[in-house]
């Protein structure tokens, strides 16, 4: 947890930094220089909520001192008796409040505001997989909705019997990665497939990866080092759903990563969509060599698409979904599936701020 020392100077400084921040963007020098005054203004804004926490806090300190002084020195018994209810409420008030601020302190993720690329595709489980994926692909298509985001689809490829074996979506809109961050790793689903006859329970898995999207300035790409080919479109069980050579596979010749995108009939428009996902995947692969630790495990635990690697499970005999990475139980598979995972997320996010706040202020 932070030290107390290191909170109070943390803030003062910002509390500093705030007042110059204010002063020299009322100077007309400042104002005219638009680059300046632009950067300026960000850092600005970037601080003020913790300042105007910060300034709540300490006037929340001032009145719990004089409510201590009351029942340290009040010769009025009724007087001590509120002075002391009211000492009781604002040490809670100061708990809570300085939490908050800590949570404010954190570094912020520099790509939590970024849009992302969501691939989801079937694992262990055949069909039954497939049609999960789907589930899986709706739920998040719902949860969507209610953030009004736009969604464009890259590139699926359906199940025999429905579903999905493979789908990718683009995903954009005000912090779509810090949503869904946490949602990258294998998925399990207990149920009893449609096509049991004996109504016997079976587990299949798909995986939900997670990539922030990467922009030319991210991630530069040379031509020299792509490979294209272009086919036609195929749909489920092979057939040509094209009949011309539309569908576009890229590949990545230094790191042999390759991406096929086949939805559009137009080549030009998959070939814009592959190298957008190449793109993503180029960034993740980056980041995971920068943070090595915690991205070898967030690697590891979608790799494979087995059902021992999971971290979440939907199991539809007990109407229960339990996220693994934090114990938590939630009961309505139903609701939960049409896109209400808030409370999910807000769960996981919760848990990735204490962490960083047990790992105290730098």
């Amino acid at each position: 947890m932070f030290e107390e020392a290191a909170f109070r100077e943390k803030m003062a400084g910002l509390e500093r930094r705030y007042n110059e921040l204010s002063a020299l963007l009322g100077d007309p020098g400042v104002i005219s220089k638009r680059a300046e005054f632009a950067k300026l203004s960000k850092e600005h804004a970037d601080i003020d909520a913790m300042v105007s926490a910060w300034a709540v806090y300490v006037k929340t300190e001032d009145d719990l001192a004089q409510a201590k002084a009351i029942v340290a020195e009040s010769d009025d018994a009724d007087m001590r008796d509120m002075a002391k209810e009211e000492v009781k409420e604002l040490e809670e008030s100061i708990d809570e409040q300085q939490q908050a601020i800590k949570v404010l302190l954190l570094p912020k993720d520099p790509l939590d505001a970024k849009n992302i690329v969501l691939e989801i595709r079937a694992g262990t489980g055949g069909d039954e997989a497939a049609l999960f994926a789907g589930d899986l692909y709706r739920m998040y298509m719902r949860f969507a909705e209610r953030f009004n985001w736009k969604v464009e689809e890259l590139s699926s490829t359906e199940g025999t019997s429905g579903g999905y074996k493979e789908v990718i979506v683009m995903i954009e809109g005000k912090n779509v990665y810090s949503q869904l961050k946490f949602e990258s790793g294998v998925h399990r689903v207990q149920r009893v497939p449609s096509t049991e006859s004996q109504g016997r329970v079976h587990t299949s898995a798909a995986t939900v990866v997670v990539l922030p999207e990467a922009e030319d300035v991210d991630v530069q790409l040379n031509e020299s080092e792509l490979r294209f080919d272009v086919y036609r479109s195929s749909g489920p069980g092979g057939q040509s759903v094209n009949t011309t050579d539309s569908a576009v596979r890229v590949t990545h010749i230094p790191t042999g990563t390759v991406v096929i995108c086949q939805n559009e009939k137009s080549q030009h428009k998959n070939k814009a969509s592959a190298l957008r996902v190449l793109r993503s995947r180029l960034l993740e692969a980056e980041l995971a060599k920068q943070e090595e630790f915690e991205r070898d495990q967030r690697r590891d635990l979608v790799k494979s698409g087995d059902r021992s690697d999971k971290i979440r499970t939907y199991n539809f005999p007990q109407d229960r979904i339990t996220d693994h990475r934090i114990n938590l139980s939630k009961r309505n598979l139903k609701s939960i599936l049409d896109g209400e995972i808030g409370e999910l997320i807000d769960a996981l996010r919760a848990h990735a701020q204490a962490e960083a706040l047990d790992k105290g202020l730098d």
